[in-house]
């Protein structure tokens, strides 16, 4: 986003022909220049990113700013074709421009580019990783959940046989969220579930399930138990309450909040809140949440409660970057494992998160052992979805394209 150069009240769209760029200084520092004003929003906003850009990048990189609307800047802006503000343009050491971008554009934005034009910047954003678990996964292949890697108590758990073998889910809510990862066979794979009763444990197709759907008092997230008999149900529901419904109303209301950006189902107690242009919508992880912008084109407010604690992390976005975080200190956890080839991938949504500290994540991590990953800046992970191809994001956590473990 951003303002066409004003000058007073008149728009000047500047179309001169090129001429002589930034020399190099002598220092021979690759640089970026900023050409703003100090009226427009997106200007402002690039105010403290270029103060902190300058100061921890000192003897690295120059920054540099030109007030457009000042008239001894204009001949400058007419040099460097400046038909926008703010505009950057990105300088290597011996002056040439090598890329420039118009719009707002977030310190962390400016960082990630220069590293990938190749600049040796100092160190910037969060280092810690863990690339090896802490411990070995000992647990029998029937008792981890296909969607989640959490445990199955077999007094909720789901059965799906694939081409590829069974597959074991958690809850009856991993049901319908495989259901809406899933790009064919939706139909057949819902013929096949089975799901475990919830008093003797004993595999009952999904169909012709009786639920009872509750709440938990202190969450507000949503219970669901299932039975062969009505019955049975009756008895329970008078002990804890809910309502019973059949498999057809459990599956509306499972599948009535959706992910913004892989469309997965998700109860909205467990993830992230995204607002987009006013409307509200959800992320399954913090990333999906991120993965809106590309999704949507728009601007996001996003609020992803910490991993760890609980804590809000409020991210908001222009034009494509991150403009604003609080707390500043929030990182991202990028969950990643080895494939079968041995190459690092993302380990999935259940293994992603924001944290309003590094000190927040370390913890988290240490608590569960088995996690696998790297913290990265949430700039980083906005720019991991932007930089998605529209396939890619139509595929987007589409599970029909993964192997049952």
């Amino acid at each position: 986003m951003g303002h066409k150069l004003v000058i007073g009240v008149c728009v000047i769209l500047v179309w001169l022909g090129a001429g002589a760029l930034v020399a190099a200084d002598l220092n021979g520092l690759p640089k970026v220049v900023d050409f703003g004003d100090k009226v427009c929003i997106p200007c402002q906003l690039m105010a403290p990113a270029l103060a902190e850009l300058k100061a921890e990048q000192a003897g690295k990189l120059q920054v540099e700013f030109v007030a457009v609307g000042e008239k001894e800047n204009l001949p400058l802006a007419e040099k460097h074709r400046i038909n926008m503000i703010p505009t950057q343009i990105f300088f290597d050491a011996t002056g040439k421009e090598v890329w420039r971008h118009e719009g707002f554009i977030s310190k962390h934005g400016i960082l990630l580019k220069w590293k990938e034009l190749g600049a040796d910047l100092n160190a910037f954003g969060p280092t810690f990783k863990r690339l090896e678990a802490a411990a070995k996964d000992e647990r029998p292949k029937d008792q981890v959940c296909f969607m989640c890697d959490g445990d199955v108590d077999p007094k909720t758990m789901v059965t799906v046989p694939t081409e590829k073998g069974k597959v074991h889910l958690c809850s009856a809510h991993h049901l319908f969220v495989m259901l809406s990862c899933l790009q064919k066979d939706v139909e057949a794979t819902e013929k096949a579930a089975e799901i475990a009763d919830a008093v003797s444990g004993k595999p009952i197709p999904a169909l012709t399930a009786t639920f009872l759907y509750g709440m938990e008092e202190k969450t507000g997230r949503p219970t669901v138990k299932a039975f062969a008999e009505r019955a049975e149900a009756e008895k329970v529901r008078q002990a804890e309450g809910g309502s019973i419904v059949g498999y057809e109303v459990l599956k509306r209301k499972e599948l009535a909040n959706r992910c913004g950006f892989c469309d997965r189902a998700v109860y909205p107690e467990d993830v992230a809140l995204v607002k987009i242009d006013g409307l509200y919508s959800w992320g399954c992880c913090a990333h999906c949440a991120m993965g809106c912008a590309v999704r949507t084109g728009k601007d996001l407010e996003v609020h992803q409660p910490d991993g760890l604690t609980g804590e809000p992390v409020t991210v908001k976005t222009l034009g494509g970057y991150v403009s604003s975080i609080e707390p500043k200190t929030a990182v991202a956890w990028f969950g990643k494992r080895k494939n079968a080839e041995g190459k690092f991938v993302t380990a999935g949504c259940f293994h992603q998160g924001f944290f309003v500290n590094e000190e927040n994540l370390k913890k988290w991590v240490e608590q569960h052992p088995l996690e696998t990953g790297e913290a990265i800046t949430i700039e980083q992970s906005l720019r991991d979805k932007m930089a998605l191809s529209p396939g890619q994001v139509q595929k987007a956590c589409k599970i029909g394209e993964c192997s049952p473990k």
